[in-house]
């Protein structure tokens, strides 16, 4: 069935919103209250689970929902084990039994921090499970092996259920949402190009902007495969596509470098570059990319057997650039549809060898914040330990919650703000529920009709990422605080209770994250610029063995770390920006030469030990000076030996800004 909402014509951009927005809470609604009637049929102790988990899992769309609800499982299901193995071992030190839970709990954190997929929400599960269930248990272990088991059950019914309305119902494909997103970059990277050409004013670090939209195809990718879409071409495609995007912002650079570096081109070349750039507006009807590629083949012949300077070779470098920017764009276009309709794509060879994103992993950083998060909870342990708190085992299962659901936060600390005002109005909404409307309740349906208007609000919220935290304080604290189990409880003293646990726990956490896990932008801007930094300095000494194409797609992921942290940062964005470009093609420069099949002798040594020794001004000189003794490039082994040198002297252009 197709999605109703793929047709922006039909309905303006908020109504579809608005509309989609409500599609979703009435299906995580019928999911929830399937889910909740079922394990009410089979006699579940605590029923209101299966609730929690639909609306923990639910997301906009099949693939999101079903991968979310896999790992979901198999993260309780390892949380789950990970507390019947460690309770009843330490249930005599009620110390060291929370030491070894926290541990457990900081250990996923920090393998959800390094795995940086949505598969890490099995890392985040397997440590939010752990908390629930073993620091109450801590207190009374005994009954603990029982109360893993029906959690598990609990949990698994609500993702069968959650899994079951949003594949079947109203099904919203992710690979809809891909194709649109894909087909918007490539006619903006189409666009990028021909300023570029056009000679527009911009910065020269304005495609790395494109670093977020690959990290938000990345993102979305991941989920394609539980949308059924499971075409291993297609599955290449989307790899080998990211791969032509992350190097055309490269070549655009270069192009962005290159041409005001000469005066007036010569009228053969000033032709094509008008020709190109009516291709690139869809308006050369006359020229194929295939034409236009031998015409830059033959002016790169011509000019190279000419060239006698520097600003000779400099020129023939630009149509160089030239001829791949078409290359590329035609590749991703061939590439687009054959995603677009999962076919293979010609050139299978080259598709398979595709990278496709590769994440920057940083263990000391993500060991960081796991240590603070053990620290919290620890020091949460002990002051309830110490204090008798009868419902200190909940303040600090919600505590570890925290931690291991917003860990992931450069700040974390205004997420869980909006977590406790949507946990507030959660409290008053349920307290309105058990003590004025729970009680009228006599059968199901009439249940249902009941809970049905705050659910669907809370529900059209949570679809909505400025108010999806704020609505789960809602969806989570209504099913625990009305208590809906097999029988109406209305207990006031256990619900009071409960919510002042909660309340305590999320405020310490406010604090305490704020305190050590809070991660100031200028500091890991500074830490992610120094890596870029070492890496380049390890490309120089010959012992960073990756290639080209890992290497953009690492740092095309880095300024996708980047770019948000700009936005809270005192520096000017476009001084980072500007290194991090520098950083990227210098490395870049310094592997191609590494690696050609020219051995590099003395003197390229010895550019290598002065690029080391940060002297940019005297190695570009001596870049030239060698560059123009090995002009005219007599045969292609000689050419490309000047053309990669030509990279190295633009790359070591110092940004204008610091």
């Amino acid at each position: 069935m197709k999605n109703f909402f793929s047709h922006p014509v039909r309905l303006p951009a908020a109504l579809r919103n608005d509309a989609g927005a409500l599609i979703y809470a009435v299906k995580s609604f019928a999911a929830a209250m399937l889910a909740y009637y079922i394990a009410l049929s089979i006699g579940l102790e605590r029923p209101s689970w299966a609730i929690i988990t639909v609306y923990i899992v639910s997301q906009t769309s099949v693939g999101a929902s079903l991968s979310r609800s896999l790992y979901r499982l198999a993260g309780t299901v390892a949380g789950a084990s990970a507390t019947v193995l460690i309770v009843p071992t330490f249930a005599n030190r009620p110390i060291l039994c929370s030491a070894v839970l926290t541990g457990w709990i900081a250990f996923c954190l920090w393998l959800s921090l390094l795995e940086r997929t949505p598969r890490a929400y099995a890392f985040v599960l397997a440590g939010y499970t752990a908390s629930l269930i073993g620091f109450p248990a801590v207190s009374d272990p005994g009954g603990i092996f029982n109360v893993a088991i029906v959690r598990v059950q609990e949990i698994a019914i609500g993702i069968f259920c959650a899994a079951l309305i949003h594949r079947y119902v109203l099904p919203a494909r992710v690979s809809g949402q891909f194709n649109a997103k894909l087909s918007q970059t490539l006619q903006a990277a189409r666009g990028r190009v021909a300023d570029t050409l056009a000679g527009k004013p911009d910065a020269a670090s304005g495609p790395l902007h494109l670093a977020l939209v690959l990290q938000f195809l990345q993102g979305i990718s991941h989920h394609i495969p539980y949308d059924f879409a499971l075409s291993a071409p297609a599955r290449q495609a989307r790899k080998a596509i990211h791969d032509r995007l992350a190097r055309l912002v490269i070549v655009n650079c270069e192009l962005h470098d290159r041409l005001p570096a000469f005066g007036t081109l010569p009228a053969d070349v000033q032709t094509l570059l008008g020709d190109v750039q009516a291709w690139l507006a869809g308006e050369g009807a006359g020229s194929t990319a295939e034409a236009l590629r031998l015409r830059c083949a033959l002016l790169v012949d011509r000019y190279a057997a000419q060239a006698r300077t520097i600003d000779d070779a400099l020129q023939v470098s630009f149509i160089r650039y030239l001829s791949e920017a078409i290359a590329l764009l035609q590749q991703c276009e061939r590439l687009s549809g054959a995603i677009h309709h999962a076919k293979p794509v010609s050139g299978e060879r080259q598709t398979r060898a595709a990278k496709g994103y590769v994440f920057h992993r940083d263990p000391l950083t993500a060991a960081r914040t796991a240590l603070a998060a053990f620290a919290i909870i620890l020091s949460g342990c002990l002051v309830w330990i110490f204090s008798a708190w009868p419902d200190g085992g909940t303040a600090v299962s919600i505590l570890g919650v925290c931690c291991t659901l917003f860990g992931s936060f450069d700040t974390p600390a205004p997420h869980i703000v909006k977590y406790i005002i949507g946990s507030f109005w959660g409290v008053v909404i349920s307290l309105f529920y058990s003590f004025a409307l729970l009680p009228q309740v006599s059968d199901f349906p009439v249940l249902v009709a009941v809970l049905a208007p705050a659910y669907l609000l809370a529900g059209s919220l949570q679809a909505r990422p400025p108010t999806t935290f704020m609505a789960m304080g809602i969806t989570l604290t209504l099913p625990i605080l009305c208590e809906l189990g097999a029988h109406y409880s209305g207990d006031f003293a256990v619900a009071a209770n409960t919510a002042v646990a909660l309340f305590a726990a999320t405020g310490f956490a406010v604090i305490s994250m704020s305190l050590l896990q809070t991660v100031q932008a200028d500091g890991a801007i500074t830490r992610l610029l120094k890596l870029c930094q070492r890496d380049i300095r390890r490309s120089v000494k010959g012992t960073l063995w990756v290639d080209e194409t890992h290497w953009i797609n690492l740092m095309m992921d880095r300024t996708a770390l980047l770019l948000p942290r700009l936005q809270r940062s005192e520096r000017a964005p476009e001084q980072a920006l500007d290194r991090l470009l520098h950083a990227l093609r210098l490395g870049l420069s310094v592997m191609h030469l590494h690696r050609s099949d020219t051995p590099p002798g003395r003197e390229v040594d010895a550019l290598f030990h002065r690029i080391n020794a940060a002297d940019s001004s005297a190695v570009r000189e001596r870049i030239a000076a060698l560059i123009e003794r090995h002009l005219p490039a007599a045969d292609e082994h000689t050419r490309q030996f000047v053309f990669r040198l030509v990279d190295l002297h633009c790359a070591l252009r110092r940004p204008e800004h610091g």
